[in-house]
């Protein structure tokens, strides 16, 4: 009926912001999928969307760019261990970049912005 209240599905929701978290999330799988990710957070930022996707594309261009900081910062620390830094900083790159994903995700389901967009941690 017309004057029911609208009540949120269980379903697993297909939205944009979703699509670009998988796909970062893919990129362990196949690293291209990153890429894919980014270009479309750019572009779909530049389209007509319903406001809780600003903070998502924010957050997911935000995470590509500092993910490539943040290898840097990994790939310096490497070479000034001779090699041992790799042990650590990559997997604790990886693992950021994975829970930055799994935040947009979770929040994209429930249809709501993401939090702390501008931090450099989550």
């Amino acid at each position: 009926m017309a004057n029911e209240p609208q009540t949120q599905s269980n379903d697993f929701q297909m939205n944009r912001p979703t699509i670009i978290s998988l796909l970062y999330l893919g990129s362990f799988l196949a690293g291209i999928t990153t890429i894919i990710g980014i270009i479309l957070a750019y572009v779909w930022n530049g389209e007509a969307h319903e406001g809780w996707e600003d903070s998502h594309y924010r957050y997911h261009i935000r995470t590509f760019w500092m993910g490539i900081a943040w290898t840097v910062v990994a790939i310096i620390g490497t070479v000034v261990t001779l090699g041992l830094g790799a042990f650590i900083l990559f997997p604790l790159v990886a693992i950021w970049f994975a829970v930055r994903a799994i935040k947009s995700l979770l929040a994209a389901q429930k249809r709501q912005p993401v939090q702390n967009v501008d931090s450099w941690i989550f």
